[in-house]
């Protein structure tokens, strides 16, 4: 048997590990994998989520508003089972932020979710359910209460 009888065997300088692939990324000052462009906006973005009751007036009217702001990616999830979309603990993970419109809201997330809750930002804005979906009032008082929140971050 010669050497070119022998099985061929896999040409190893081309086979990396994972690990090797990242570590070469890294020293190369590459990202690996890499990510798409709307997945790099969102973790340069700061992620807010909005919440009422129904998540039909107040924070569908707060997500319109703070969506078309500059790296903010805004939600709207309403706490009733009725709501048009429920807040789920995959929300609450995804928020870097959360603002709720009443107490009794903050009080049922911290109820219904205590361990995704625990270290996460939660800011009550006091704006009552008197309002209708874009109302220039409720803008004017959502922009009032969230504004002072954002200058901190």
């Amino acid at each position: 048997m010669n050497k070119d009888d022998w099985p061929r065997e896999k040409d190893w300088k081309h086979v990396y590990t994972r690990s090797e692939k990242l570590h070469r990324a890294r020293q190369l000052g590459f990202v690996y994998p890499r990510e798409s462009e709307t997945e790099m906006a969102e973790r340069e973005s700061l992620k807010i989520l909005f919440v009422c009751t129904m998540n039909q007036w107040r924070s569908p009217t707060a997500e319109r508003i703070y969506s078309e702001k500059p790296l903010v990616i805004a939600r709207s999830r309403g706490t009733s089972e009725k709501a048009v979309k429920t807040v789920k603990g995959t929300d609450i993970h995804w928020a870097d932020v959360i603002l709720v419109m009443e107490n009794k809201h903050r009080e049922r997330l911290l109820s219904n979710f205590p361990g995704e809750m625990q270290f996460k930002e939660i800011h009550v804005l006091d704006i009552p359910d008197n309002y209708r979906f874009m109302e220039p009032e409720l803008i004017a008082e959502i922009e009032a209460s969230v504004e002072p929140i954002l200058a901190g971050k």
